[in-house]
């Protein structure tokens, strides 16, 4: 009787002792999946952490100075020490080590200048003025193509003027129109990392169109001494000699200072050596301008973020001589084009990691030219010769380019110069294309 007692009691009391809903067993599912949520969180955070220690090393490589770390690879790429250390300190096989080993690129801010760069950026509406210099060894080709246009209408008036709009004399309108295209090889060469020489030789085509039209003259017959004349001339042009010095490399917030000195030669054909009628209007248009000339200037180029300043300031020396050419009625024995000063400033954009854009001014003020003659049949009274000097020109032009880098050795520049005085051409179109052809060792 007691067995039985103690039985129920044990049974009794399993069943008060028992949760009031029993779990059911884990499967061997679910423990693999709780596995699998587990690893992957882990892996997760190590691959955060691998990504901020690769960045701080990012940091302190950009922090470096030039000289105190190795040269930032071209292309903008991650710095392979940096990318050595994060691998190294990762576990191999580790997805942490497989990301931090794939290089990035930095991010730079538009128009600032990369770190440890000594090159200034480049400017396409300066044209080889504001190219980067030539590195010692290089050897860079360029072709240029250009258009320029000028069209001038002028009255001329001799006479006497009776009251206002009532003209007694002579009313003469005369209408000048000139087309130039010139293609253009040059090459530059860097002799060390700051100094190049180049050389560029031009191929011109050249169209010139006068009309004189007389008004009222004192002939009954206006139409007879109309006078419409044109000339085309085509043939190797002027041929420039260049030298190029970066003075200043741009750090310590001082901008880049590019000194340069050109050369032209009388290698076109001579204005004052082409066949004239009886009348001395010109058969022909010359392709060059038959004078010695040399131009020393200085480039001065500023980053700052996210914009580019830049601006040029020059002088041109022409040199004069003997020409001895008849245009009737007069010998011209002399002539001595007038020297010119120019400036231009503007700023430039960079849109992208390639492309930038450039506007600007620049003025030139060129002096008269002077000129000596002898009349062909002097008179008792008159001179031996007779010199004079032409007035004074002022050439200001609008200017707007773009410049894109296709690749490593190429790019494109493209600019435009539009007129904004009487003296100015109306329009010039540039494009400039130069290619590295020989790299240093």
């Amino acid at each position: 009787m007691m067995m039985r007692t103690s039985g129920a009691t044990l049974v009794a009391l399993a069943v008060l002792t028992a949760p009031a809903h029993a779990q059911p067993a884990r499967t061997p599912l679910q423990a693999e999946l709780d596995q699998a949520r587990a690893e992957i969180a882990a892996q997760r955070r190590q691959i955060e952490a691998q990504e901020a220690r690769l960045r701080a090393l990012e940091a302190r490589f950009a922090a470096l100075p030039p000289a105190a770390g190795p040269a930032r690879p071209s292309g903008g790429t991650q710095p392979p020490a940096a990318v050595a250390q994060a691998s190294a300190a990762a576990t191999p096989g580790d997805p942490a080590t497989m990301v931090a080993s794939v290089p990035t690129a930095p991010v730079e801010s538009v128009g600032a200048r990369p770190a440890g760069s000594d090159r200034p950026p480049e400017v396409a509406v300066l044209g080889s003025e504001g190219s980067v210099v030539t590195r010692k060894g290089q050897l860079t080709g360029e072709f240029q193509l250009d258009y320029a246009r000028a069209d001038r209408n002028r009255a001329l008036f001799r006479g006497i003027e009776i009251v206002e709009s009532v003209l007694v004399g002579e009313f003469n309108i005369n209408e000048s129109r000139q087309d130039i295209i010139t293609a253009s090889l040059a090459a530059r060469y860097g002799l060390t990392d700051r100094l190049e020489l180049g050389v560029r030789v031009p191929f011109v085509q050249r169209w010139d169109t006068s009309v004189l039209v007389p008004v009222q003259g004192s002939t009954g017959n206006d139409a007879a001494r109309e006078i419409d004349s044109s000339a085309e001339g085509r043939g190797v042009g002027d041929i420039e000699m260049s030298a190029r010095y970066q003075l200043l490399t741009g750090r310590g917030g001082l901008p880049y200072l590019v000194g340069n000195l050109q050369v032209v030669a009388p290698t076109g054909s001579n204005p004052f050596n082409i066949a004239r009628t009886a009348a001395g209007e010109a058969r022909e248009a010359a392709t060059g301008a038959g004078f010695w000339g040399i131009s020393p200037s200085v480039t001065a180029i500023l980053p700052s973020d996210p914009a580019v300043l830049f601006g040029t300031l020059g002088y041109t020396r022409n040199f004069g001589r003997h020409v001895n050419t008849v245009i009737s009625p007069v010998r011209i024995t002399y002539v001595k084009p007038g020297d010119a000063i120019s400036f231009s400033a503007g700023i430039g954009i960079s849109l992208n990691e390639r492309t930038s854009m450039n506007l600007g001014y620049a003025q030139t003020w060129a002096f008269g030219t002077r000129t000596r003659t002898q009349l062909l049949s002097p008179g008792a009274n008159d001179p031996d010769f007779l010199e004079s000097t032409s007035r004074d020109l002022q050439i200001g032009r609008l200017l707007f380019g773009v410049t894109y880098r296709a690749t490593d050795r190429a790019s494109i520049n493209w600019s435009v110069e539009v007129g904004a005085t009487d003296d100015a051409a109306d329009v010039r179109s540039v494009l400039r294309m130069p290619l590295i052809l020989l790299l240093p060792r």
